[in-house]
């Protein structure tokens, strides 16, 4: 048998504070990246103001470039804080991670500031991560377990109002026609869909008594079909709070893997010991 490695060494305490939630250094890392993660959204915001870009661009700049150092050294430090580093670097949040850090070394290297500018509010899907190794994991997975069982029955409805846009919008077309902005089947469509979700843009909008009719009944119909897709979604989650087990917080240093059973020792996954 494989002897287990130290609990002490270096990587493995590493580990412990990047990864996991449960200890006090734990949670300190957790709330100083989530505060970080913010900071650097409102920077984001705040450069798009023309006014206030050009007068503090210096401290934009230089913010920037120590946010960037920061996520850096982070991005650095989780891979070499895992035993199968590519596990993480391949990952969603791996990926996450990497698109959060080299935008300013795109622009620095490339140009182009505008359209890597954009790719740093890619920062904000980072508070996921926050979210997911703290006590709302289990939350997040049963509202994600909720939607995936109901997406079949999701499909359906959506593909029932589809066909009742396109059978009402051919039937608005037939009803007002061109002269009365139903220049074709599918700008009536369109109307039909606006009208329907109670959107409600009103560029397009019947003028005979029959449109206004069918109008007022497509608006009416829409009011009930709001609330359809959010009670197929509730039904799922009240069934996954039930039957679902509890999940703990535990992250396998290993490979990764962090849904695991309340009094799991083992991961599920590559069946190594998890973290004390």
């Amino acid at each position: 048998m494989i002897p287990e490695p130290s609990k002490t060494s270096w990587k493995d305490k590493l580990h412990e504070i990047i990864y996991e939630a449960d200890t006090p250094t734990g949670k300190f890392f957790d709330i100083a990246l989530l505060l970080v993660i913010v900071l650097s959204i409102v920077l984001v915001m705040l450069e798009s103001v023309h006014s206030l870009n050009v007068k503090y661009f210096e401290i934009f700049y230089m913010a920037e470039w120590i946010i960037t150092i920061i996520f850096t050294i982070e991005y650095i430090l989780r891979i070499i804080s895992i035993r199968k580093p590519w596990t993480y670097i391949f990952s969603f949040y791996g990926i996450v991670d990497l698109l959060s850090t080299i935008p300013t070394y795109l622009v620095l290297i490339f140009g182009g500031h505008n359209f890597f500018f954009a790719i740093r509010a890619f920062r904000l899907l980072r508070v996921f991560r926050i979210l997911k190794t703290t006590r709302y994991i289990g939350e997040s997975h049963k509202l994600w377990m909720a939607v995936k069982h109901s997406r079949a029955k999701v499909f359906v409805f959506l593909f029932t109002v589809l066909i009742i846009c396109i059978i009402m919008g051919t039937v608005m077309y037939l009803v007002e026609g061109p002269e009365n902005g139903f220049t074709n089947i599918p700008v009536s469509i369109y109307w039909c869909i606006v009208t329907l979700t109670t959107v409600g843009f009103g560029d397009i909008h019947p003028v005979t008594p029959a449109g206004q009719a069918i109008a007022s009944a497509i608006m009416i119909i829409g009011y009930g079909i709001i609330a359809v897709p959010t009670g197929i979604v509730s039904a799922e989650y009240t069934r996954t709070i039930k039957n679902m087990p509890h999940l703990n917080t535990q992250v396998c240093r290993y490979c990764n893997e962090s849904k695991h059973l309340d009094g799991s020792e083992y991961c599920h996954n590559c069946g190594n010991r998890l973290n004390e």
